[in-house]
């Protein structure tokens, strides 16, 4: 039987400049679904990202009521942990929905969004074709930069013994996968919240 998993977590506040700052959360995937590229994947999002997604999603499903995002308050507090957790479940809730309707998943936006890390603007470009890459391949290629098998890490170990062998191990926390990625996503089992 198919499954999605996402969990959405980890939130980090993000300086933009001297003045600016705001969170992203880690949306950590992992699938056997035959609508994903990657069975696993780990990317990092703020709140404007999912403001987009949800927009262009009910551009291309007008028919679709889509769920609501946690709403936007102005006196939301980046350093008031409840507030904070109030988003991080919120924008979980609303990705798990999004993801049990097969419509939404055909859409090439949510793929991008899930499994890369690349801005609204490029995401736009690439579906629309003013890419000199494709979706598969922006998916791919977001993956082999962030990609490390557990394998590699033990011959790296074994072979020679240089910087790398110190960095992150891939461990999603799911057991051993052959699509186990690392891209300085935590894997913390404990955490996961369902």
């Amino acid at each position: 039987q198919e499954f999605v998993t996402v969990l959405v977590r980890d939130p980090r506040i993000q300086k933009e400049d001297s003045w600016h700052s705001y969170i992203d959360y880690e949306i950590f995937i992992h699938t056997n679904s035959i609508c994903f590229t990657r069975k696993t994947s780990c990317v990092r999002r703020r709140y404007r990202e999912f403001v987009w997604l949800r927009q262009r999603l009910q551009s291309n499903a007008v028919l679709i009521q889509l769920p609501e995002l946690p709403s936007k308050t102005p006196f939301f507090n980046m350093n008031n942990p409840n507030h904070v957790d109030h988003r991080r479940q919120g924008l979980q809730e609303f990705l798990e929905k999004i993801l049990q309707d097969v419509l939404l998943l055909s859409d090439s936006r949510l793929h991008l969004f899930l499994q890369t890390q690349l801005s609204p603007e490029d995401m736009e470009a690439c579906v629309s074709g003013q890419t000199k890459y494709s979706v598969a391949d922006a998916i791919h290629s977001f993956a082999s930069l962030n990609r490390r098998f557990p394998i590699e890490d033990e011959e790296r170990k074994k072979g020679k013994n240089d910087a790398d062998s110190d960095s992150e191990s891939s461990s999603s926390g799911l057991g051993p996968s052959d699509d186990s990625i690392s891209c300085g996503c935590k894997a913390s089992p404990a955490s996961e919240e369902s």
